[in-house]
């Protein structure tokens, strides 16, 4: 049985079933069936993440593809130049003591892995930070021990746990009693509103498991009431740990580091093709195959871009400092790339598009009219009623707060009133009436609730002024303008009132009432949001809606901020779908509602699979394992910290436009970094085309080693204020990824053609300059014939100093 079919299970059958099923009682266990059960069904332990040692993290800061490459030349360079020349001391040839190309490939590997490791190493434990929320005791009923209280690890499935108001709930548990209990489960759906819990169980089956109202799920937390449940699932086994067990996995390899593996892999075949070739020519053309090896090692470190690591970080630092500036932590510098690539942004609803608050927009009597006496009426029982205040009591009391000013009906009510009696809230009746005292004596009954529940107690309504009885007809019109309410996302309750004389009432009393009008509550989007999705849109980022929420009130929200919504898909539709039929169909869908965490982080992870940089956006922990599983997780100011501790970037400002400025950023660090590979890697790859045409053709080395070395590392200094450069508006219009082909394309093509102004520089320098200022007009080969001896030596290495030189000059000029 899946973990989803266990719940529905749970939660639509009687308790005496799922005792049978679990083989427990409601006596409390005994501790011999503590055991057997902890053996059969697992421990209360959620799964952790292991901290990687420090030897591990050390290797993957200074372990890539193209650090190994530099860490190779410095072996190499190592032997060449600096053991050899000391072993030479002992011998007759005496060799040139050169640590320079050395100290400057360790330098540039120290500097990037030491970058590297500082930022994994601030990084949080996300895992960590969701697990410290559950506490560590719980109270529960144990045979012979009455009410005990335990370590929470120490729960098993079968045992009877006892739950208070501020309690977190330590297992997934069936409700076996409840007394106004109400729980948050916004660590697993993201709806911060408190749901009802009672014993009644469900009869139908339901779209997405955390709606069921007889099971309490492990993480959420009692905000009012208390209960009594039987433990069904514990540890890894409950909805909660399934999450944190998502939350634990390392992240997925992100288009930032797929690109410069990609790149480092490049420039790594090049050099294993022109390296051998430019040994193999040397060594036979000039017959010393040491001098070969040595000038072929300086190709090779003429042809890394030994500056890359310091300035793909100088270009993400910079991206970073950008941001920082607009009121955003950047958290992982590669996520400044990845922000810029993205081509699809998934983002939740609640406290990213949304403020996260109930407001209460409409306050209509029957008639459809905003009308202030029903604002009055909600105001007096969400005021004086003693039980917990949810968001829409809190709603309706701000509003009132607001609009009194401007009208006399509101004005003081608090003060012209008194409370003397009151009928709680309860899951069968899902009402509440507060009994108010006007000062001049008049009571009145307030009953506010669910709409149908409402109807049920009302026989008159107030309808175009005047109390009438509920006609068919009158409540035809009622529910329709109700429904049309609920097609729009809102929220509806129903507000009743009557006139009595008792000053203590009970549910008795709850009938021949007056329906006064309707309260219609929805939790707006914030006002950057429109603007944000078309700024995205005009820069080339689709944006997909993946929430929690009912597909209603997603729909509306969604059209309020600009998004088309022309087909949705529902959790329970993911749930029957394999990840490549759903990979097919999220392509062509916009919005995605009623979505568990895991079927969250599936979407993203399909659409990844297609070949799509994705972002996500969210602000509670049920976004966590989504964003561990994109390319760049985003979350803003009011996020849990779980949620802040897995995002790469986080907003402080509630304006989303900050969204458009990170893709900017993005892309302009991208277009420099980019801008760096291909002008070195060609300028060098062009280089290296000339000396490997020269080593052929000319009868010395064109260049020293330490020439090339140096014309390198002259050439990526300048190179070094690439990050400050300006960006054409026209590349940062739409996505742009990591492509190495158009980096060999951009080698093979321009790296040849900067040769031929090397090919003049041969010509020129040893047909005419050398001859001229040198050897009286004669060319190199033909000194032999003119000079001997010690004259000739001397004239040879003149010759070739001057040719090299003249090259070198030319070399920094043309890159």
């Amino acid at each position: 049985m899946t973990k989803r079919e266990n719940i529905q299970f749970m939660a639509t059958h009687s308790i005496e079933e799922i005792q049978k099923h679990l083989d427990v009682t409601l006596q409390g266990l005994t501790e011999e069936e503590v055991e057997n059960n902890r053996e059969k069904y697992g421990t209360n332990k959620v799964t952790k993440e292991k901290k990687k040692p420090l030897f591990k993290k050390l290797a993957e800061a200074f372990i890539n593809p193209f650090t190994v490459v530099l860490f190779c030349l410095a072996i190499v360079s190592t032997t060449t130049d600096i053991i050899f020349p000391l072993l030479s001391l002992f011998g007759n040839t005496k060799k040139d003591f050169n640590p320079v190309t050395v100290i400057i490939i360790l330098t540039m590997v120290f500097l990037s892995g030491a970058l590297r490791f500082i930022q994994e190493s601030r990084s949080g434990n996300a895992a960590e930070k969701l697990l410290a929320m559950i506490t560590t005791t719980c109270t529960v009923t144990r045979k012979d021990q009455s009410h005990i209280e335990i370590p929470l690890d120490e729960v098993v499935v079968g045992d009877i746990v006892h739950l208070a108001t501020g309690d977190m709930i330590p297992a997934d548990l069936r409700i076996l009693k409840a007394n106004d209990f109400f729980v948050t489960q916004s660590s697993l759906s993201g709806e911060s509103e408190p749901l009802e819990k009672s014993p009644k169980n469900c009869q139908e089956t339901k779209e997405t498991i955390t709606d069921y109202s007889d099971i309490a799920f492990m993480g959420s937390n009692v905000i009012s009431g208390s209960a009594t449940g039987l433990v069904i699932s514990v540890g890894d086994h409950t909805l909660f740990g399934s999450m944190t067990s998502a939350v634990a996995k390392e992240s997925v390899e992100t288009n930032f580091t797929k690109g410069v593996n990609a790149v480092s892999w490049v420039l790594i075949r090049f050099m294993l093709i022109m390296v051998p070739l430019v040994f193999v020519i040397n060594g036979f053309t000039k017959g010393n195959w040491v001098s070969a090896f040595l000038f072929a090692i300086s190709i090779a470190v003429g042809l890394t871009p030994e500056m890359l690591p310091m300035i793909v970080t100088t270009c993400l630092a910079k991206g970073a400092v950008s941001m920082s500036k607009k009121k955003t932590i950047v958290k992982n510098l590669n996520s400044i790339q990845n922000f810029g690539a993205i081509d699809i942004l998934c983002t939740d609803k609640t406290g990213t598009l949304t403020q996260d608050k109930v407001v209460l927009e409409y306050h209509l009597n029957t008639s459809g009219d905003e009308d202030s006496r029903v604002l009055r009426y909600a105001y007096l029982n969400s005021y004086f009623q003693t039980g917990y205040k949810n968001l829409m009591d809190l709603a309706i009391i701000q509003r009132t707060e607001e609009e009194e000013a401007q009208d006399k009906q509101l004005l003081d009510l608090s003060e012209n009133y008194i409370k003397i009696d009151e009928i709680p809230f309860d899951f069968t009746r899902r009402r509440l009436t507060t009994v108010v005292q006007k000062k001049s004596g008049k009571i009145q009954m307030v009953t506010k609730g669910a709409v149908e529940e409402m109807l049920s107690v009302c026989s008159l309504a107030e309808y175009n002024g005047e109390v009438q009885p509920i006609t068919q007809e009158l409540r035809e019109h009622i529910l329709e303008t109700v429904d049309s309410l609920n097609n729009k996302g809102f929220r509806v309750l129903a507000i009743a009132r009557k006139d009595t004389a008792k000053k203590t009432c009970t549910v008795d009393d709850e009938y021949n009432m007056i329906l006064m009008g309707y309260l219609a509550f929805l939790d707006p989007p914030k006002e950057s949001t429109a603007d944000a999705i078309q700024a995205l849109k005009d820069h080339g980022v689709r944006t997909k809606i993946l929430t929690g929420d009912n597909e209603k009130v997603t729909r509306t929200i969604c059209k309020t901020v600009g998004l088309e919504v022309n087909n949705m898909l529902l959790g329970a539709d993911i749930e029957q779908m394999d990840d490549k039929e759903l990979g097919k169909v999220a392509e062509t869908t916009e919005v995605f509602a009623k979505l568990t965490p895991n079927q969250k982080s599936r979407v993203v992870s399909v659409l990844r699979e297609n070949g799509h940089t994705v972002g996500f956006m969210g602000d509670g922990i049920n976004d966590a394992s989504a964003m561990k599983a994109a390319d760049i997780g985003i979350s803003v100011d009011t996020a849990v910290d779980v949620a802040k501790e897995s995002a790469d970037i986080v907003l402080l400002e509630k304006n989303l436009m900050v969204l458009e400025s990170g893709i900017v950023e993005g892309r302009k660090t991208y277009a420099n970094m980019i801008k760096y590979i291909k002008m070195t890697a060609s300028s060098n790859f062009g280089n290296m085309f000339s000396v490997l045409a020269a080593s052929a053709l000319l009868p010395f080395l064109p260049m020293e080693s330490m020439h090339l070395i140096l014309l390198n590392l002259i050439y990526d200094l300048c190179c070094t204020a690439i990050p400050w450069d300006n960006v054409d508006e026209e590349f940062i219009k739409l996505p742009k990824n990591w492509d190495a082909s158009s980096i060999g394309k951009f080698m093979v093509w321009i790296g040849p053609t900067s040769s031929i102004f090397d090919f003049a520089t041969y010509a020129f320098m040893y047909f005419i300059f050398c001859p001229h200022f040198v050897s009286h007009g004669i060319p190199y080969h033909h000194l032999a014939n003119h000079f001997q001896g010690a004259e000739l030596a001397h004239m040879k290495e003149t010759y070739i100093s001057m040719f090299q030189a003249g090259w070198f000059v030319e070399s920094m000029w043309s890159q």
